[in-house]
């Protein structure tokens, strides 16, 4: 009997890949791991056989943020007059409470 979180492992993976992974996908019977392959050497026959690269990717350099050399151009549409224009009236600005 299955343990609720391979059950829910096994539902979050179908979810992803589109695959349930503890169905055989040739006969539809319940699947079971019985070893995991740890052997360096092991692991380099399986991959060459089934067509894999066998080395670990090259990392690729890190890379600058984007320039936004074509960012939007965020100029008014129209010609305001930006500039506040002087008040008509002193305010005092001072508390008297």
């Amino acid at each position: 009997m299955r343990s609720r979180c391979s059950s829910l492992w096994a539902a979050l993976l179908a979810r992803i890949y589109e695959v349930f992974p503890l169905l055989c996908p040739r006969c539809g019977h319940d699947m079971r791991i019985i070893a995991f392959v740890t052997d360096p050497a092991s692991i380099d026959r399986i991959l060459s056989h089934i067509g894999e690269p066998t080395t670990v990717p090259a990392i690729a350099p890190a890379r600058a943020p984007p320039l936004w050399e074509f960012a939007l151009d965020q100029t008014p549409a129209h010609d305001f007059d930006t500039s506040d224009p002087a008040p008509e009236f002193e305010f005092d600005q001072r508390l008297s409470w």
